[in-house]
């Protein structure tokens, strides 16, 4: 008889075998999950990493070089840099994460719906959706934000009304062609019904590319809520922000280049992290890709 714990041991030794053999195959896609999870882990324990509250000033402090009583320095209002580069991360996910959940819920469902339907009910979708489109995303952005004002929760508004309709028509296009395949019509002969077709064969197959495009998007979100924050349309002061450091900085960049570069390795992490995420997801989850 087998022995349950080395069952169970033999188990564990697999999936580590196969957790080392996917590490080996996308080490980028590994180093973005490291990036991301550091990220996460920064917000989370922001009070924790900050040993200076981020919105105290003083200008007897300002342009403290790095090294000194400030492991980053301090900016021209003699504001700890460290303190609101961790601080900043948290309005970055917190905005980031925020709009594509609900761009990828939203305009996927939507899609799906769209896709399924058809007709003149998806035709008027689609060209509503283009109309979007027509517009570059960070244009839409600004103009949205000039309309509701300064604040997190315009700013989550504005880049998911960006990534809606890019979302619904990735996952439109893999309903209408999932859609025409054999296995659904398969389905139908067999009596299956519209809701299990729907959501068992349909919605599940189109997992694979909604989530290959939201993790993308996710790096679109991170450079989006920079933007408006540089620009001057984010996170309302003093609430700290990558975007709005790195423009305030900017004019002083000769002299005190640290409180510029901080914040703009920040953005670049988690763009960087939020891309390769998504293109090892692409590369494990599309099967034109898989390696023979």
């Amino acid at each position: 008889m087998t022995n349950p714990e080395t069952e169970q041991e033999s188990k564990k030794w697999l999936r580590l075998r196969e957790v080392w053999a996917l590490s080996l195959r996308e080490p980028l896609g590994v180093l973005g999950a490291l990036l991301f999870l550091s990220l996460i882990l920064m917000a989370i324990g922001a009070p924790l990493w900050a040993h200076k509250d981020p919105m105290t000033t003083s200008i007897s402090q300002a342009f403290k070089p790095p090294l000194s009583h400030f492991w980053l320095g301090t900016d021209h209002l003699g504001r700890d840099v460290w303190s609101r580069f961790v601080y900043g991360s948290r309005i970055s996910l917190i905005v980031a994460i925020s709009a594509v959940a609900l761009a990828s819920v939203g305009g996927g469902l939507l899609g799906i719906f769209s896709g399924l339907v058809g007709g003149k009910t998806d035709s008027y979708l689609q060209r509503f959706m283009d109309s979007l489109l027509a517009i570059p995303a960070i244009v839409l952005a600004i103009i949205i934000m000039a309309v509701l004002g300064t604040s997190t929760l315009n700013v989550i508004i504005a880049i998911t009304i960006g990534g809606f309709p890019r979302v619904n028509r990735v996952t439109r296009s893999a309903a209408v062609s999932i859609r025409e395949c054999l296995f659904i019509e398969s389905a139908v002969i067999a009596g299956a019904s519209k809701w299990r077709i729907t959501i068992r064969h349909i919605a599940m197959n189109c997992v694979a590319p909604w989530l290959v495009y939201s993790s993308a998007l996710l790096g679109a979100a991170f450079i989006a809520e920079a933007s408006l924050s540089f620009l001057g349309m984010g996170v309302p002061p003093p609430t700290p922000s990558w975007g709005r450091d790195l423009s305030e900085s900017l004019t002083r960049f000769e002299f005190a280049p640290w409180p510029c570069i901080i914040p703009g390795l920040g953005i670049s992490m988690a763009v960087f992290s939020a891309n390769f995420l998504g293109d090892a997801l692409r590369n494990l989850l599309d099967p034109r890709l898989k390696r023979i």
